[in-house]
This record gives C-alpha cells, sequence and structure tokens, in this order.
C-alpha cells in the first residue's frame, strides 16, 4: 500500500502531516511511503531524515500522489490554479487531512465530485478512544502558548513584578477569553512568565479549569452560565441578552489588561465578537490584544487578518495560522494524530486498507465516499413544506430545539 506526503502549498502553511518518526512506523507496517521533496523543511524535518526512516523522496507533487492508496495532508489539497492538487487524486484515493468540513463545503463538494474518500481530522468526535487522534487539540495546544510570547513580543514591558534597587515594577494584567485548549494553555504560559492572569468562557466547567491553573475567573454566572455547553464540551451560542451582559462585564474588566487573548470559536459558525472598538479604545496606551481566532473572523471587531495593527495605541495581533509558527512541533503532534487514525483503517494482517464504518470515529470522521458527500453534518437542509394557513395557526409557532454548537 502507497502512502503519499506531499509539501503544504496553502498559504502560511509549513507544516507537514508526517514525520520521520511517524514515517518509520509505516513503513513497519509494510507501507510504502513516498514523501515529496522539501515537505518537511518548514518544520525543519530535512529529506535525508525521512529516507533514512525508510520512505522514497519524490521529485514532485505528481510524483508523490500518482498511483497513492493514501494521501496524508495537513490542509485540504489545492483545487483549480497552478498548483491543483486535487487533480492528480485518482478515484478511490484515501484523504486523511484537516479539511475544514462544517466551513469549506464548496471544497468537501468537490472532493465528492473527483471521487476522494476523504476523512477530516477536525470531526474527529471527542471521545476517549479519540484522544490521541484529537488534532484539534493538539495544534490549539501549542497555539495558545505561542499567542503567550507573541502578545509578549509585542508589549513594551515585563510580565512578571519585579523588585529593584530603583523600584518596583508591577506584573503584567493578562486576560485570556476562551478556556478551551488554547486558552488553558495561554493562561499556564502566562502564569509561567510572571503576569496576573484572568479567564473568561461560557462553559460552567471553565471556572475550575482556569482557577486550577492560577487564574481569575470572569463570568457572569447566571442560570444560562450554568446550561452553556454541550454534552461533547463545546460552548453553545449565548442569547443575545447573555452577551449584552457578558459585555458589560468584559468592558469593566478590559481596561484593566495589559495583554487581552481571545481564544472563542464555536464549530461550523463565525468566530463570535468578544471585544468591541469601544473597549479596544478603552485600553491603556501600549496595550495587546492576540486574536488566535482570525480564520473565523476573529474575536476583536478591529483585528486584521494577518497583520500587527495599531488603534487607539493599542496593538492587535492577527497572525494567521499560529500553530504554523511552530511547525517543528506542531508537526510532530499532528503526524502523530494522523497515525494513530491511519491504524484503524490498515487491517493488520493483510496490510490493506480496511474501513470498518462500524466505527464511531472512522464514521464520524468520514466526509466524502463513492462520489457522494456522505456525512449528516453536511448533508444539504431539506425544505420544508408549507403548511396550510388553518394548519399553520392551529399548530403555533414552532419551538427552536437548536444547541447552538
Amino acid at each position: 500500500m502507497k502512502i503519499a506526503i506531499p509539501k503544504e502549498r496553502r498559504a502560511h502553511e509549513t507544516r507537514v502531516a508526517g514525520s520521520p518518526e511517524t514515517v518509520k512506523k509505516l513503513v513497519g507496517l509494510g507501507c510504502d511511503v513516498v514523501v515529496e521533496k522539501g515537505a518537511g523543511a518548514g518544520a525543519a524535518m530535512v529529506d535525508q531524515a525521512y529516507q533514512d526512516a525508510g520512505a522514497k523522496i519524490a521529485a514532485s507533487a505528481k510524483a508523490a500522489i500518482g498511483g497513492a492508496d493514501v494521501v496524508l495532508k495537513v490542509q485540504g489539497p489545492q483545487i483549480g490554479g497552478k498548483e491543483d492538487e486535487l487533480g492528480l487524486f485518482a478515484k478511490g484515493t484515501v484523504l486523511i487531512a484537516h479539511l475544514d468540513a462544517l466551513r469549506a463545503r464548496d471544497e468537501i463538494a468537490a472532493l465528492a465530485k473527483a471521487g476522494v474518500t476523504a476523512f477530516a481530522m477536525d470531526l474527529v468526535p471527542r471521545v476517549t478512544r479519540a484522544q490521541s487522534m484529537d488534532v484539534l487539540s493538539s495544534q490549539a495546544n501549542l497555539a495558545g502558548y505561542k499567542a503567550v510570547l507573541d502578545g509578549a513580543a509585542e508589549f513594551g514591558k515585563a510580565f512578571p513584578m519585579m523588585m529593584t534597587a530603583a523600584g518596583r515594577i508591577n506584573p503584567a494584567n493578562v486576560l485570556v477569553m476562551g478556556a478551551g485548549v488554547a486558552g488553558l494553555q495561554a493562561i499556564a504560559t502566562a502564569r509561567r512568565l510572571g503576569a496576573v492572569v484572568h479567564a473568561t468562557d461560557v462553559r460552567p466547567a471553565a471556572k475550575e479549569q482556569v482557577e486550577s491553573l492560577g487564574g481569575k475567573f470572569v463570568a457572569v454566572e447566571d442560570e444560562e452560565f450554568r446550561q452553556a455547553e454541550t454534552a461533547a464540551g463545546y460552548a453553545k451560542e449565548m442569547s443575545d441578552a447573555y452577551k449584552e451582559k457578558q459585555a458589560a462585564l468584559i468592558a469593566e474588566t478590559i481596561p484593566k489588561m495589559d495583554l487581552v487573548i481571545t481564544t472563542a470559536a464555536i464549530p461550523g459558525r463565525p468566530a463570535p465578537k468578544l471585544v468591541s472598538a469601544d473597549m479596544v479604545k478603552s485600553m491603556k496606551p501600549g496595550s495587546v490584544i492576540v486574536d488566535l481566532a482570525v480564520e473565523t473572523g476573529g474575536n476583536c471587531e478591529l483585528t486584521q487578518a494577518g497583520k500587527v495593527a495599531t488603534k487607539d495605541g493599542v496593538k492587535i495581533v492577527g497572525y494567521l495560522n499560529v500553530a504554523s509558527r511552530l511547525a517543528a512541533d506542531t508537526s510532530q503532534l499532528y503526524a502523530r494524530n494522523v497515525l494513530n487514525f491511519l491504524e484503524l483503517l490498515i487491517d493488520k494482517e493483510t496490510k490493506e486498507l480496511a474501513i470498518d464504518m462500524d466505527d464511531e470515529i472512522i464514521k464520524g470522521t468520514l466526509v466524502t465516499r463513492d462520489g457522494a458527500v456522505v456525512h449528516p453534518a453536511l448533508a444539504p437542509a431539506e425544505p420544508k413544506e408549507k403548511a396550510a394557513p388553518a394548519e399553520a395557526a392551529e399548530d403555533g409557532p414552532e419551538e427552536d430545539n437548536s444547541d447552538g454548537e
């Protein structure tokens, strides 16, 4: 079975989907691994290291992908243009990648049309068995760490309290908005640097996690807050009334902060706007905001994607693909996530692909197969039949049972 690891071609992407470590394990499973020349260069993984691990080096993406049974990528293949990759895939090829499936509907449809059997690593279920395959967590962990370093680099003061002969330097005050994987790592990193850390999140479970790391929790803790988490552990979309109350609390807190790191995201939806232009204006000159939700629209109203902007004396950091800014480590973790997932697809006796649709992890990540989009979350909505006026009046208004996930 041939497994291809091509070079990533999307902008701001320096990671690679396989490391020499995981290639060695794939070869040990009986796979023929082909790595495109220079695929790991951005992650400090040289071609010779892949060769030493047992891989062959292909001169181009065409040579790597051609004839492959499985293609491993960080992001989905380029579709169209001079560097089109999808056209290199044979019908029936298995693709494993972070496909941003809930938002990139057109690209998923194109994969189906091309006959690719695609698995979206961003849809790995949040179950215990799948923890070693959770790319969202592995990448967000390091992104949260890097966000603090990026903020510290732009902040013109020290983080810890210092006692000197010339007087005392007060510690920096940091607010982390969103206490998921990235946020918790940001809290821990800022604390290690000596800052006083505050954090906010709409999930009740986050309070204990924040406080266990030494952070101070900031939230409107009403009844809606106590029910603001899905069974899968994601944040729910909050009501407008709650958002107003929370925004008022944050508006009181932000002027006291030196660094604000925003990490809030809702799967498949635009990032919630948490920091308004007025909030930015209320901050002290020299303060910094690091927005980790840039790819989905940003949590700050004034964030400029890919730039460090200055507004009212406040620096707003909007780097794209922050995980890729630590490509050596994030690639190692991503490659292990993918290897663990791929092992579910390989029959240990025959060494061939064996897709078990009864496996909840496989079923939860499969998005296209046999020319169709097969994931239920990506199915087109069926048009509702219009009820007759009399029936509509009798039934009354339909209850909204959306959980906001």
